[in-house]
């Protein structure tokens, strides 16, 4: 039996995801179950989730998923490499997991793979850290290096979904993975652009949402159903606006030392954003201080969290240690009796494994303290949270 692995944030879930789910099995097998690792509270743009982890392992599950499992937060607020290598890490250690399906703009493997072999090359690597020595951008570096070995397949990288599927080949190279990588044609809206047929981007899904416009057109019925009742509860949508106050508060009480220690924090940026917090009102305003056009803004954003929730450039190894149970199906839950690596399906029982793992949850479970001050109810606010929720069943 298949049992297919996909990576996500489901931030909001989509019908682009359920349509991803239809084609993985429609290659592997109509029987074949989903395993998916989701980005928890925070994710890799470097913002807060809009829904809280487990409505979205709900979400998923409904939507065809039969295991959700969370990827620990300081890979979640990653460079899109360390992001992959922690989401196909955590299925690799898993041992049960066959293969991983992702959606691409390319839609075939062999030129995603001859991208990922050339980008694993240490000369090619050393030859795009001279580049952006001079001051060129990382994508446009590996690019223009790319090029000179690829040719014009290197324009592959300039979708975003091509870039992660290079990110997920190169993680499964450098594991020695025995899991089967898939790709899907994204034929649907782009990643992060905007579109005005039924399927949408999850960007644009926010934006609408934020709006005051309904989205339930784009989402599956029992997504929509999840989401309102979070929404009539006041525990969402969660936004950065919700929570930049929280935000600054923590910044401002960092040394500076504390943003140099910061994952990406080289060429003086910790300085930048020490001297920034200081001087803006806002957190927009302390990235359009710290920003050059060299600087992505999402790894601004991520930086700006990762000071505010803890994390440094040394936290966590090169994989997850363990894997955290959000959801799931006894089809799902049949499958992790085989599973390799710890589980953690009881918040309590952490305190059983070793350090690492309980440093990493510990921090998890703080994120997600910070992350319920972006709640409009007051009892969404408290506390604790994450240490006294069970996973979703099914």
């Amino acid at each position: 039996m298949n049992v297919i692995g996909v990576v996500g944030e489901f931030n909001p879930l989509h019908l682009g995801h359920t349509e991803h789910f239809k084609k993985s099995r429609d290659q592997l097998g109509a029987d074949s179950p989903i395993v998916c690792v989701m980005s928890g509270d925070f994710v890799q743009r470097g913002e807060p989730a809009c829904y809280d982890k487990h409505t979205r392992a709900a979400m998923a599950l409904a939507a065809g998923a039969d295991l959700v499992l969370e990827l620990p937060l300081p890979w979640c607020m990653a460079s899109a490499e360390r992001f992959a290598m922690g989401a196909v890490g955590l299925l690799d250690g898993l041992g049960f997991v066959t293969h991983l399906s992702f959606g691409s703009e390319a839609g075939a493997l062999a030129p995603l793979t001859a991208l990922a072999i050339a980008a694993s090359q240490p000369e090619n690597i050393e030859r795009v850290k001279a580049r952006m020595a001079d001051g060129v951008s990382f994508a446009a570096a590996r690019e223009a290096v790319l090029a000179q070995t690829l040719g014009p397949e290197a324009r592959l990288l300039q979708s975003p979904n091509n870039i992660l599927a290079v990110e997920y080949l190169k993680a499964l190279l450098a594991l020695g993975s025995a899991i089967e990588p898939v790709t899907t044609a994204r034929t649907e809206s782009a990643h992060d652009r905007d579109s005005e047929g039924e399927v949408r981007s999850a960007r644009q899904l926010r934006a609408m949402a934020s709006a005051g416009q309904s989205i339930a057109p784009h989402v599956p019925p029992a997504a929509e159903r999840l989401m309102a009742a979070q929404r009539a509860a006041g525990r969402g949508p969660v936004t950065m606006d919700r929570l930049e106050t929280a935000i600054l508060a923590r910044l401002r009480l960092l040394t500076q030392e504390d943003f140099c220690a910061l994952p990406d924090a080289g060429e003086g940026l910790g300085n930048r954003f020490y001297r920034a917090v200081r001087d803006e009102g806002t957190v927009m305003g302390v990235l359009s201080a710290v920003k050059t056009k060299r600087y992505p803004l999402s790894r601004l954003r991520r930086m700006a969290l990762c000071a505010a929730l803890g994390i440094r450039a040394e936290t966590g190894g090169e994989t997850p240690p363990y894997a955290r149970l959000l959801g799931s199906t006894e089809r799902g839950r049949a499958l992790l009796r085989g599973a390799k690596m710890p589980v953690v399906t009881k918040p309590a029982s952490v305190r059983d494994m070793d350090a690492a793992s309980q440093k990493i949850f510990t921090l998890t479970a703080n994120a997600r303290d910070f992350y319920v001050l972006g709640c409009e109810s007051p009892e969404g606010r408290r506390g604790g949270s994450d240490w006294r929720a069970g996973p979703v069943t099914v």
